[in-house]
């Protein structure tokens, strides 16, 4: 499931020597050792687990009010019969698809379809269709067992026609059939299911418990979505069976040579399907699987999640590649990344004696490895996330058009430098997309005063959210040693304003007067026209776009579906949540077990880092698809919490720059950063944010 790729490494820790290449024996050390372990023995719980289970449910399909003794003494006597005992071993095999199929399809970064068309390709995918099968077969085996176990007329699939004028035949027993079909019909209901609410997503609690309390919280919500999902399984399918049925009956009866009944009712008809002990036993049979299903997936969901700790150091050079630092920047496996990020959220607030591992010198050398190590990983995935966050509002615009970055994001390109001076190897995120200039920046620069010369230099205001990275080179001060320096601008720029929407370059165009060459630089040519064949493709292109935007179904297919966008943005959030929070309690820590100093050289980094950060979360949920409240979660085995992460990387990150803040108070006032971050900052320092 896992394919090892070679890859450089450039980050060392702590007195250890940094290897240039990882081999496949340390890149898949975690999945080997440990995570294959664990999903061992959620397998081997639930297969412990099944014979009770099983029992259970000889008593519901047995158990009589009427005669207690005799139902009671004949569920004993049917578990303890060859036909009961070959089932479990055929239950059982089941129990190890089932989680084979757990630990090859898990993620703990969940797949956002944004489009019913996206989600139709998920469906569709030949996995998906191989899985889909797999589920069927099993549904079936399951519903065979059921059938042996509760027996009556369920117990074969053919039976001896009562005939005495024709010679003996085999009828087809369409009670058998029904319920196999039912249990191969709640098989694909499931893996459909699976797909469409990411029942493959694993989370990890907030809280930790041990994992008997998490399985004894889990068991009932176990139970009852089995019993609620069995019963609109069967609804469905006895509605598809009523209009369906004699398909499948007919096709059986070919291919096995058997007779139908004519004296018996078919099963597709009202009075067929009201038969009630048939449809409890069809729910019966339906609750048994689905359980099945829930329970090993519970029990690999609490396995997997279980909290590992990484040594932050060690003193073997073969043990290098399992430390905390190291393993941090592991981007192939992602649960391994994802428990890392967890132990240093954990280790950052309850273990100080791992703590000072963290702040300590490499001997000899005196160089802080683990801590540059931990901490540029942590500022890499909040940068990247920025960095996203910004692309996204970029494309998110009125009209068609790219939003341009607001005035804090530019404000923080520009002080970039300045922001990070105090460390080496830490940068903050940098918007990396050009932008367009409406003609609202030149707006402010005619009102500068009323002293202000109509034919005065043009001069665009940098804090607006609208200036280009072009205009801030154009109006960034002369050098000295520029032959430019010292020259006059032409007073012909300021004479006509740019077109909205328009960038400086576009107003020459428009008829205005060339500015000297300190204001622009060279022109590029302009492109040379396309070709006929070339406009004739786009102008088929967008007349297939035009016919395909009136058509219902298209638009059903292709249209967003509400707040996909923003989930799928924040899906992979947790391990943001917890780099906030280590950082955020490792700087917090600092402050009294930091006996070197070594937090302070990137305390500039990691606060307009965080600040930058808030900023385009908070510009985010200004956007009009963005809820304003967290959506109500269902009480359902499928994992929801993914809809929400963007809501607790919110909290989160305002804790973060508080948890910092009320830690160093006033002194903070010293630290290198831009004019807005500090403007921000002083808001978290007067508790006003």
């Amino acid at each position: 499931m896992h394919v090892a790729r070679y890859e450089k490494v450039t980050i060392s820790s702590g007195g250890l020597p940094s290897e240039n290449m990882l081999s496949t024996q340390q890149s898949c050390w975690f999945i080997r050792k440990v995570v294959s372990w664990r999903a061992a023995a959620s397998i081997a719980w639930s297969v412990l687990l099944l014979p009770p289970a099983t029992a259970v449910f000889v008593i519901f399909s047995k158990f009589s009010l009427f005669h207690p003794i005799q139902s009671t003494s004949e569920c004993l006597s049917l578990l303890t019969s060859a036909s009961a005992i070959f089932s479990q071993i055929l239950l059982c095999g089941v129990v190890l698809i089932i989680g084979f199929l757990d630990f090859e399809c898990y993620t703990v970064i969940p797949t956002v379809a944004c489009s019913k068309i996206a989600l139709l390709g998920q469906l569709l995918h030949p996995r998906q269709l191989a899985n889909s099968l797999v589920h069927c077969i099993m549904g079936m085996i399951v519903a065979w067992c059921c059938a042996v176990i509760i027996g009556f007329r369920y117990e074969s699939l053919g039976y001896p026609c009562a005939q005495t004028d024709s010679p003996p035949q085999i009828c087809l027993n369409e009670y058998q059939l029904i319920l196999l079909l039912a249990g191969a019909f709640v098989g694909f209901s499931h893996s459909v299911l699976g797909v469409m609410h990411n029942m493959n997503y694993v989370s990890f609690p907030t809280v930790q418990q041990y994992k008997y309390l998490r399985f004894k919280g889990s068991l009932p919500l176990v139970i009852k979505c089995s019993a609620i999902q069995a019963l609109y399984s069967v609804r469905n399918y006895i509605v598809v069976y009523f209009f369906l049925g004699y398909i499948p009956r007919v096709w059986i009866c070919k291919t096995l040579s058997l007779q139908m009944n004519s004296s018996a009712h078919t099963l597709d008809s009202f009075s067929g399907l009201l038969d009630l002990s048939l449809l409890y036993h069809l729910w019966l049979s339906a609750t048994f699987f689905l359980f099945m299903q829930y329970m090993t997936l519970t029990l690999f969901r609490i396995f997997v999640t279980e909290v590992y700790s990484f040594p932050v150091q060690s003193s073997f050079t073969e043990e290098a590649f399992q430390c905390l630092p190291r393993v941090l920047t592991d981007s192939q496996t992602m649960i391994l990344k994802f428990l890392a990020l967890q132990d240093l959220a954990l280790l950052s607030q309850h273990s100080p004696v791992r703590r000072c591992e963290v702040f300590s010198l490499s001997q000899p050398g005196g160089h802080p490895h683990n801590w540059n190590a931990i901490s540029k990983e942590c500022l890499s995935l909040l940068t990247d996330l920025t960095q996203r966050l910004v692309a996204y509002h970029d494309t998110v615009a009125t009209n068609g058009r790219a939003k341009s970055l607001s005035s804090g994001s530019e404000k923080r390109t520009s002080s970039e430098s300045s922001g990070s001076s105090g460390s080496e190897g830490f940068t903050s995120p940098k918007p990396t997309f050009p932008l367009k200039t409406p003609a609202s920046v030149f707006a402010r620069s005619f009102a500068g005063g009323p002293l202000t010369p109509p034919t005065a230099p043009f001069t665009p205001d940098l804090d607006s959210p609208f200036a280009s990275p072009t205009l801030r080179r154009l109006t960034a001060p002369v050098e000295q040693g520029s032959p430019w320096y010292g020259s006059v601008q032409s007073p012909h720029v300021m004479r006509r304003a740019p077109k909205l929407w328009s960038t400086s370059t576009d107003s020459q165009a428009n008829g205005s007067l060339p500015p000297s060459p300190a204001s622009v630089p060279n022109l590029k040519q302009e492109p040379s026209k396309p070709s006929f064949v070339t406009q004739f493709l786009q102008n088929r292109k967008e007349q297939v776009k035009t016919f395909l935007a009136k058509r219902v179904l298209i638009m059903y297919l292709f249209s967003k579906l509400p707040e996909a966008s923003s989930q799928a943005l924040f899906a992979d959030s947790q391990a943001h949540i917890w780099a906030l929070e280590g950082l955020s309690y490792l700087v917090q820590a600092s402050f009294s077990e930091d006996q070197f100093g070594v937090v302070q050289t990137t305390l500039p980094s990691i606060l307009s880092c965080m600040l930058g950060l808030q900023e385009a979360v908070d510009r985010h949920f200004k956007l009009p698809h963005a809820s304003s409240k967290p959506a109500r979660l269902s009480s359902s085995m499928s994992d929801s919490t993914y809809k929400t992460l963007r809501f607790a990387l919110r909290a989160t990150l305002k804790t973060a720059i508080y948890r910092i803040t009320t830690t160093f108070g006033e002194h903070l006032k010293a630290v290198q950063m831009s004019a807005e971050h500090r403007k921000r900052l002083q808001q978290f320092l007067e508790y006003k944010e």
